[in-house]
């Protein structure tokens, strides 16, 4: 059985470089080199005004706000959530999510892929990389998220 404890997870950091408030705390505890086959779960949370950018996802996700109040960008359309709230995001349809409340914003993010890419329409920093998302790790048996976490940024 594959378990996670979000309260034990080791978050990556990252950022756009040209936006200041794109700050953001994320892991991605269910993944291919975590064991999953078919399905995959990023988790993050951002400070008050913060927001992950705008992006795409190789995968239709399921976004839930465990903890906050979040504007979500969809396309053309905008909206919001609060806490036990949920949202669909169609694949490859450019979205951000932005923290308008007073606390951290804690999501969920379910994908119907075990391995998700997501395009930024800037580098995500310090990977100075458009994309992003499960991080490739090869490996030959599952790993934890916190092993991953390890391997990317060395404690």
């Amino acid at each position: 059985m594959i378990t996670v404890n979000l309260t034990q997870l080791r978050m990556l950091e990252g950022w756009l470089e040209k936006e200041p408030l794109s700050h953001r705390k994320v892991a991605f505890p269910f993944y291919n080199a975590t064991g999953t086959e078919n399905s995959s779960v990023v988790y993050f949370e951002l400070e008050p005004g913060h927001s992950l950018g705008t992006h795409t996802d190789s995968a239709e996700e399921i976004i839930l706000i465990l903890q906050g109040n979040a504007e979500l960008s969809l396309g053309e359309e905008v909206g919001q959530l609060i806490k036990n709230e949920m949202a669909i995001i169609p694949i490859m349809i450019p979205h951000n999510v932005r923290n308008i409340g007073i606390g951290t914003l804690k999501v969920i993010g379910f994908f119907s892929s075990s391995n998700v890419e997501s395009t930024f329409l800037e580098p995500v920093m310090p990977l100075n990389q458009k994309i992003a998302g499960a991080p490739p790790i090869p490996t030959d048996h599952p790993l934890t998220w916190n092993e991953i976490a390890n391997k990317i940024i060395p404690s």
